[in-house]
């Protein structure tokens, strides 16, 4: 317990929910974690998010989800490498009375990275355990040059329109 919150993990299969579109992916991931922890809280408020980070290749869309080994971090830094990508997170809130889930993006541009950059970031295990193999508030934000939109949304949770979310809830 942490200040009145528990974090309670959800365990989903999150390969199961990808869709093409990353939008449709993000809010679906939000929405079936919301869900599975309201299960076994009933009368709890919920509030349950994921990320997508996502790049367009022409129409359609290529989603970097966590990578499986420091090989395949390596891969979606390259793929980052100079371009910009879309963060996209899905959020889900949950209470006995009722649903609202809402999706957040943010357009992301990095810099041209070198092999060696991308080696010594890899080697910190940081990138494992993130969408895209990076995070904004690690030392991977010197990769950035360009954030779009919302920095916290990057980060992996939109503060605003969370709490704007909440407004919601009675």
């Amino acid at each position: 317990m942490l200040d009145g919150f528990d974090v309670v993990p959800a365990h989903v299969d999150e390969d199961a929910l990808t869709d093409p579109d990353p939008w449709v992916t993000a809010q679906r991931l939000a929405r079936e974690k919301a869900l599975a922890v309201f299960g076994s809280r009933p009368d709890a408020l919920v509030i349950a998010g994921d990320t997508v980070v996502a790049l367009q290749d022409g129409d359609s869309w290529r989603q970097l989800a966590k990578p499986v080994d420091e090989s395949d971090a390596a891969r979606m830094l390259r793929d980052l490498s100079g371009r910009t990508h879309t963060v996209i997170t899905g959020v889900c809130l949950v209470w006995p009375k009722g649903m609202s889930a809402f999706t957040e993006a943010s357009r992301v541009t990095f810099r041209a990275l070198t092999i060696e950059e991308i080696k010594r970031y890899v080697a910190t295990g940081s990138p494992l355990d993130k969408a895209g193999a990076y995070g904004l508030q690690d030392e991977s934000q010197d990769f950035i040059e360009k954030v779009e939109g919302d920095l916290d949304n990057v980060i992996g949770l939109p503060v605003a329109r969370l709490r704007e979310a909440l407004q919601s809830v009675r």
